[in-house]
């Protein structure tokens, strides 16, 4: 187990050598150990890590399928501590939990060899009527200061989640190391969250908090967790406007690379012809592609799957790149925008099948990828100059 004081010496020199720091909620020994492999310089054993992993929602953490705090200590023991020697693995502690002696539970969770703890499941991200009735009943978020504080004198590591002003105040009153504006869910995936605040107001919130820990306590590490902010461009984008000076992501390490990784593997082995382009795809993966394998790869997936959703970012994710460096790359080979292509494909094929007068211009529609033919209509007429339907016709007399 790090002491505090080795902790805080590691992360400071990380951020003076490489900006800014990562740390990587696990929730299986796997995702621990490749995260470590990966650079991740800390790490948090939290309920809704393992509920992740076991195909949930992070929200299962905040219902009574088991006692989080049980889950937790189980998490930790059985998966990550023994697979991680020289990673600080923090303990995500319910401060809220009735049944146990803070103190008491404080001390074994330090004998247990985490070296720290963050405040998880936090009411923070509660509010209304029963965030009230919470208050009152004692699961607080005074419960879960008075917890922070008591890790820092028994020389706990310490990660505080706050979502304002206010919080951020009383958790570095409090004596936390670093201070982590909580963004809410993280968006993407299958899983992940369909409504989330966006990366500006993210960074205004981010902002306002960060002059906070700057004006009461110097030395306070400033961070940001999950919502939005789930991609390299997110989070740099923070760095420059924020005094942001690490991300700690969830779904984004232990959740959406699985998904992804295991849907593409799946589907791959599914169509077995894509097995030809796996040497194009590795090269890509290793960065060794020219605008030329890049525009390469697009097209070919998109004549492959333009039928269904396509989306840049997903071709991003699997090439090992960000959504605008992909975009650059093509539209360099293409002379045209991802987007673009896209669009003047779907149009041509459904030219093609409208000509075959044995389907109907709604059946088309679908079959290119449109859902809603109201759309299909604007767009193919915008291109062709006709409906779709029209279109129809008047090849039918030709």
């Amino acid at each position: 187990m790090m002491t505090r004081d080795e902790i805080l010496r590691k992360i400071r020199t990380q951020i003076n050598l490489n900006g800014h720091i990562i740390g990587a909620v696990a929730g299986a020994g796997m995702t621990a150990n490749y995260a470590v492999k990966g650079g991740a310089d800390f790490l948090l054993a939290l309920s809704a890590g393992k509920y992740r992993v076991m195909g949930k929602s992070s929200l299962a953490s905040y219902f009574c399928y088991a006692n989080s705090n049980d889950v937790v200590m189980k998490l930790g023991k059985e998966e990550l501590l023994p697979a991680i020697a020289h990673t600080p693995v923090l303990f995500g502690l319910f401060a809220g939990d009735p049944f146990i002696d803070l103190a008491r539970y404080m001390a074994e969770i330090k004998a247990s060899g985490f070296s720290g703890i963050v405040n998880f499941p936090t009411v923070s991200l509660i509010d209304g009527q029963f965030r009230e009735a919470l208050e009152e009943e004692g699961s607080s978020y005074a419960a879960e200061v008075k917890a922070i504080e008591t890790a820092h004198s028994l020389d706990l590591f310490t990660v505080a989640f706050v979502t304002n002003e206010e919080e951020a105040v009383q958790m570095i009153k409090a004596g936390a190391d670093i201070i982590c504006v909580h963004l809410g869910l993280t968006k993407g995936g299958f899983l992940g969250a369909k409504k989330y605040v966006s990366i500006d107001e993210a960074r205004k919130l981010a902002d306002s908090v960060f002059k906070i820990c700057d004006e009461l306590h110097s030395d306070s590490i400033k961070m940001v967790y999950a919502g939005p902010a789930n991609t390299p461009l997110d989070m740099q984008y923070l760095y420059q406007n924020t005094a942001c000076q690490g991300y700690i992501g969830g779904s984004t390490f232990d959740r959406i690379p699985i998904e992804t990784a295991i849907f593409n593997t799946t589907q791959s082995f599914k169509s077995y012809d894509s097995f030809e382009k796996n040497e194009l795809i590795d090269k890509l993966i290793e960065g060794n592609g020219s605008s030329s394998d890049y525009a390469e790869f697009v097209t070919s997936y998109i004549e492959e799957h333009y039928m269904k959703e396509v989306h840049l970012r997903d071709l991003a994710l699997i090439t090992h790149v960000s959504d605008s460096y992909l975009s650059v790359r093509f539209k360099e080979e293409v002379g045209i925008s991802f987007t673009e292509y896209l669009v003047r494909f779907r149009v041509n094929k459904a030219k093609e099948l409208l000509a075959k007068q044995n389907l109907s211009c709604k059946q088309v529609a679908a079959v290119v990828g449109y859902s809603d033919y109201a759309q299909f209509s604007k767009i193919f007429k915008k291109y062709v100059k006709s409906t779709p339907s029209e279109y129809k016709k008047r090849h039918a007399h030709s």
